[in-house]
């Protein structure tokens, strides 16, 4: 007698091989991967879980249905489908989420700062919210991550920089780094719609690193999955799980960007930029000092700066 077919899997269900995710990585995961596959409702509670899983952690069903836009029913069968024991699942994987933040955090002694009791200004508010930047953005930083992201700058045979608009700055500043301790570096900049032709130069094996946050630069985006496909060792510096970086790259940071007002800080990027540029010059050792000697030749020969007044008699 033939068995019953088996009743198709709800979008966004894992596999039964699988098991249900038992930590919110795992989740983050599983939503990233079955991301083509749900629905817009889906996609749009997905994005509001790995966006702000501490926000998440202590809304209710109503809550989270009336922000995402969607109706109580579809958060339960999203969190089911997921193979959670329904929304209770979910919040818990939520909270766990900002149990684990909260230990890393407490090794920050910087984090004291934010809110600032003492912000009594701008400047103040603005120094407050960047000293918990920082801190926020290493707290998070994975150390086989960073170590596994500054060996491929190191040694790839070429690395791509592109960050776009806001994220410029930073690109142009890891690209000028990487440029000082390695050769074969390139910051890609779209000038006069010259990303393909910039793209063309992206083969297997190369370190394509990507800089964005939201919103997210369309042709960052697309360049970052267009290296994955020839074979680049691909690395994001983003803002959250739900950027779509995080599914194209090998290796991703997410960094802090909050801002006193409606600009986003850019300053966090900037020291983790520093630390990996630090790490790739650790990597490769001698091959540095070798670099800086005809960097120091050249900035002489040239008179690039300013010759230095003479000591006073």
């Amino acid at each position: 007698m033939a068995s019953a077919p088996t009743p198709p899997r709800e979008p966004g269900a894992p596999s039964g091989a699988s098991g249900p995710p038992r930590t919110f990585d795992a989740l983050a995961d599983l939503l990233r991967e079955r991301r083509a596959t749900l629905t817009r409702a889906q996609r749009l509670l997905a994005d509001r879980v790995l966006a702000d899983p501490e926000g998440v952690a202590f809304m209710t069903v109503s809550e989270l249905a009336a922000a995402v836009g969607v109706n109580e029913a579809t958060v339960v069968r999203f969190a089911s489908a997921l193979g959670l024991d329904g929304f209770p699942g979910l919040s818990r994987l939520c909270r766990e989420r900002l149990r684990e933040q909260a230990q890393l955090l407490r090794r920050f002694r910087a984090l004291e700062q934010l809110g600032g009791e003492g912000a009594s200004n701008l400047l103040d508010g603005a120094a407050a919210l960047d000293r918990a930047n920082i801190a926020r953005t290493f707290a998070r930083v994975d150390e086989a991550t960073f170590g596994a992201a500054a060996e491929a700058m190191a040694r790839a045979p070429r690395v791509h920089v592109l960050g776009l608009r806001k994220c410029h700055a930073p690109a142009y500043l890891l690209g000028y780094l990487l440029g000082m301790v390695r050769d074969d570096v390139a910051t890609l900049t779209g000038a006069s719609g010259a990303l393909t032709d910039e793209l063309r130069r992206v083969g297997e094996g190369d370190c394509f690193v990507a800089l964005s946050i939201h919103r997210y630069a369309a042709d960052t985006v697309r360049a970052a999955a267009w290296a994955r496909e020839r074979g680049a060792r691909c690395v994001a510096l983003t803002d959250n799980p739900a950027s779509p970086l995080a599914a194209s790259t090998e290796h991703v940071f997410y960094v802090e960007a909050a801002g006193p007002s409606v600009l986003r800080s850019l300053t966090a990027f900037t020291s983790l930029v520093q630390a990996l540029a630090a790490e790739v010059a650790r990597v490769r050792g001698a091959d540095v000092s070798s670099a800086l000697r005809t960097e120091e030749e050249l900035l002489e020969r040239f008179s690039v700066y300013d010759a230095e007044p003479p000591s006073p008699r």
